[in-house]
């Protein structure tokens, strides 16, 4: 498996939107750096898994994910929103975007990334360096330190 993330899958000024814009633009990032061979199709899987339970968690988080015959290798893009996006968290808009994206067989990959993230994300450390990186590459690096997917 290839690095998770890159730089190319880092957007830290994230456009004004909804979150279906959101994770469009965010999957754009996958498409670009030939992570998901399909918009269209993996965008419906992503909208399909979201209308199961919406993705936002407390703390101004947002984990749109789904496993998709259109995605080559399990990987994760990340955007930071100024104003918010509503993913259905209980406390608010998130301003932390994660889009998990696994192949459609890689269910291990999926749950792997999605409980290693999970657990860096209830450190408010980690969720405030996030808030704070000035490049895409320390969004990188966080990752490559932070999230170690077993």
């Amino acid at each position: 498996m290839s690095d998770l993330i890159t730089a190319t899958m880092v957007d830290l000024d994230l456009p004004a939107g909804d979150k279906a814009a959101v994770t469009a633009h965010l999957a754009d990032l996958l498409v670009a750096a030939g992570r998901v061979t399909d918009r269209e199709t993996f965008l419906a899987d992503v909208r399909a898994r979201e209308q199961l339970m919406p993705t936002g968690l407390e703390g101004g988080i947002g984990i749109p994910h789904a496993r998709s015959s259109a995605v080559t290798e399990p990987t994760v893009a990340f955007g930071r929103s100024t104003d918010g996006v509503d993913f259905g968290a209980s406390d608010g808009p998130a301003r932390l975007v994660f889009l998990i994206a696994a192949p459609a067989e890689g269910d291990g990959d999926h749950l792997a990334v999605l409980a290693a993230l999970a657990r860096r994300l209830v450190h408010e450390s980690f969720r405030e360096a996030l808030l704070n990186a000035d490049a895409p590459d320390q969004v990188v690096e966080l990752f490559r330190r932070e999230v170690v997917v077993k």
